[in-house]
This record gives structure tokens, C-alpha cells and sequence, in this order.
């Protein structure tokens, strides 16, 4: 009974920030490490970054560490991922849910980075 809805993308150029937010529903998952994911059109979803329960620690795909950083408020029950220095291949729909047992997947987020 988990909504996940994910917000924020759009497009951009190349070198240009997004920063994306995940709002859940039905109910608080502060408990739970969250992840940022994402998928390219023909391509499998692939890990972006996660972020524990209490925020300390977070973790990032080498193809972006240095440019995005996630965080959470579990206050308002969501998770942002700040991205910067965007490049081409960025490009894809982006969702966020829950890394050790998955909520039902979001609509996504898509985001374009124009060269």
C-alpha cells in the first residue's frame, strides 16, 4: 500500500543540476536503507545510490560519485538525490524504493541531459 512518487526531472545540458525528490504514502520508511535507481531505454535498471535509515550512510555508483549526493527527511517521508555536473549519459527515467524489500515501483522521473 506504498505510493512512491518520484518528481523533479527534466531537461537539461550537459554540466547543468537536477535535484529529484521521492515522496511516499501509506507508510514511513524511515526504518529502511532507500535507493535512487535508474533505466536507460533498452538497458536494465541499475543502482545509483542509497542512503541508510538514519542518513549516515550512503553509497554511490562509481559512474556518479563526485557529482550527485543523496539524503532524506524522514520527517516529510522522502528522499532527494542532488545531481550535478550532468552529463549525456545520465539520461534515463529515474525511481527511488526501498533496497532490502521493495515497495511497488513508481511512475519515475525522467531526465534528459542534452550535449
Amino acid at each position: 500500500q506504498v505510493q512512491l512518487v518520484e518528481s523533479g526531472g527534466g531537461l537539461v545540458q550537459a554540466g547543468g543540476s537536477l535535484r529529484l525528490s521521492c515522496a511516499a504514502s501509506g507508510r514511513t520508511f524511515s526504518n529502511y536503507e532507500m535507493g535512487w535507481f535508474r533505466q536507460a531505454p533498452g538497458k536494465e535498471r541499475e543502482f545509483v545510490a542509497s542512503i541508510s535509515g538514519n542518513g549516515r550512510i550512503k553509497y554511490y555508483a562509481d559512474s556518479v560519485k563526485g557529482r550527485v549526493a543523496i539524503s532524506r527527511d524522514n520527517a516529510k517521508n522522502t528522499v532527494l538525490l542532488q545531481m550535478n555536473s550532468l552529463k549525456p549519459e545520465d539520461t534515463a527515467v529515474y525511481y527511488c524504493n526501498r533496497r532490502d524489500r521493495a515497495y511497488a515501483w513508481g511512475q519515475g522521473t525522467q531526465v534528459t541531459v542534452s550535449s
